[in-house]
């Protein structure tokens, strides 16, 4: 059975620790992984994240469940908050979906390349997998770790346009942050962003998917989802 079945994050931990002390609300919501299809992604009715901003508290809400969508002849893992992905990839490791040492290739509006708190986790246990993944890194900290514990070999970032014109060869991860689609990164046309990320979805070994409510609108963030997999929205 996942680890993931849905529960709260009181303490100021991992995505928690954001305006803690000044926030009115003290918990978050880390929801439950299905199985399903992009049929089953949609929003629901807990705050996943909560932050001040200019003096606002942003009570964010997210997916209502995580998602694990079988798509073609690999697995596509779809959540709200990044840092998820983490512990994703090191489940679909264990699993052989990929080769140790191969590139990440990163489609996000911000590079997520913080330093996290530390990095102290056997990836050889999945139980302090998901510990690691949910008290101790946050949406921007989760992809150092992944190259110190030599998951992948190299990070590419497709942040811009110069990115968007990028030819990636051997085999890869995609993870994609739909905030990509964010009104701050509407100077990329958004056919060229559909495009190029279909292509990098049939050459993926294993696609990871954040739907970021801090940073995107949800319902928006999920009608490009099924756009991206040519899913019928109708």
């Amino acid at each position: 059975m996942d680890k993931y079945t849905g529960f709260y994050i009181e303490k100021p931990t991992g995505n928690n620790i954001f305006s803690y002390e000044d926030r009115s609300n003290k918990k978050i919501y880390v929801p439950k992984l299905i199985e399903g299809t992009l049929e089953d992604v949609f929003v629901g009715d807990k705050v996943v994240f909560n932050e001040i901003d200019e003096e606002l508290e942003i009570k964010a809400k997210g997916l209502k469940n995580m998602i694990k969508y079988p798509y073609e002849d690999k697995d596509v893992y779809i959540f709200d908050n990044h840092n998820h992905a983490f512990y994703f990839w090191i489940k679909s490791l264990n699993q052989k979906h990929f080769s140790k040492g191969c590139k990440l290739v990163h489609v996000d509006q911000h590079k997520d390349t913080r330093e996290p708190e530390n990095y102290n986790v056997d990836i050889e246990d999945i139980d302090d997998v998901f510990r690691y993944t949910n008290e101790v890194l946050n949406v921007g900290s989760f992809i150092k770790p992944a190259i110190k514990h030599n998951i992948f070999s190299e990070l590419i970032i497709i942040d811009s346009s110069y990115g968007f014109d990028l030819n990636i060869e051997g085999e890869y991860v995609l993870d994609i942050d739909l905030d990509i689609f964010s009104k701050d990164m509407n100077y990329i046309p958004y056919n060229i962003k559909i495009s190029k990320i279909q292509e990098l979805i049939k050459g993926a070994k294993v696609i990871t998917i954040a739907s970021s409510p801090f940073f995107i609108d949800q319902e928006y963030a999920i009608k490009v989802l099924k756009e991206l997999f040519n899913y019928d929205i109708m």
